[in-house]
């Protein structure tokens, strides 16, 4: 009997095919929602380090048209139909609200300096939304999916103990084939969750990075228009 049943868990495939296919049906799902999951976080990683660059190329751009000597409502004209990039959105946010508070005699309505920088500020908040938009996602992701790998785990854990008390066999030969299935499902939550939570850590820092440049920009902006108003 035991010459058998070893002969059979020898013969057993362990492929990672083989593994997925003979879990339960609830298994099979926790496998799936894991590499959904995976296949998620390395997509908005790739689209948010593209955006990013991009957005690091325009900002280079944008600060050596700004300081280039060319006067302010030269450039404003240029990019107030269609501010290309953030640093645009945020220059025309200001430039906007500085003329709309200019008077038919040349004089500026009282309180001009704070709602230019209110006006930038709320520019800023909506770059950094939409540069932050999906990194929930890789956050979430790097802490829900060990847990539901486990859940995948303990499921699968569950049957191999039932099929266990079925049979009457204790033997390793016999338990091996549905532990392995089991950890498939914890090792596809380690797979998901590490590069998530390693991903979100670095593009959460460039986002910071970026916001903080674009801060820098409209404090300089705005000490520029604090001269004209002194």
């Amino acid at each position: 009997m035991e010459t058998q049943t070893l002969a059979l868990a020898q013969e057993a495939d362990y492929t990672l095919i083989a593994l997925f296919f003979r879990a339960t049906f609830i298994v099979q799902l926790v496998m799936l929602g894991l590499i959904a999951a995976s296949i998620w976080v390395w997509a908005v990683t790739f689209t948010k380090a593209r955006m990013y660059r991009r957005a690091r190329a325009n900002a280079t751009a944008f600060d050596a048209a700004f300081w280039s000597g060319e006067p302010l409502d030269e450039l404003y004209d240029q990019m107030a139909e269609n501010p290309s990039s953030a640093y645009e959105r945020v220059f025309v946010a200001g430039m906007t609200e500085w003329r709309r508070s200019l008077r038919d005699d040349g004089g500026l309505i009282p309180g001009v300096q704070q709602r230019v920088d209110r006006s930038m500020d709320v520019a800023i908040a909506r770059e950094s939304e939409r540069w932050t938009h999906g990194l929930n996602f890789l956050a979430t992701t790097g802490s829900a999916a060990p847990f539901v790998g486990l859940f995948g785990t303990v499921w699968g854990i569950m049957r191999s103990f039932q099929e266990i008390a079925i049979s009457g066999n204790t033997s390793l030969a016999v338990v091996a084939p549905g532990i392995a299935e089991a950890l498939l499902a914890t090792g596809l939550g380690l797979l998901a969750a590490i590069p998530a939570v390693i991903l979100y850590n670095k593009l959460s820092a460039d986002a910071d990075s970026l916001v903080t440049g674009l801060e820098g920009f409209a404090d300089e902006f705005s000490t520029l228009l604090s001269r004209q108003l002194d």
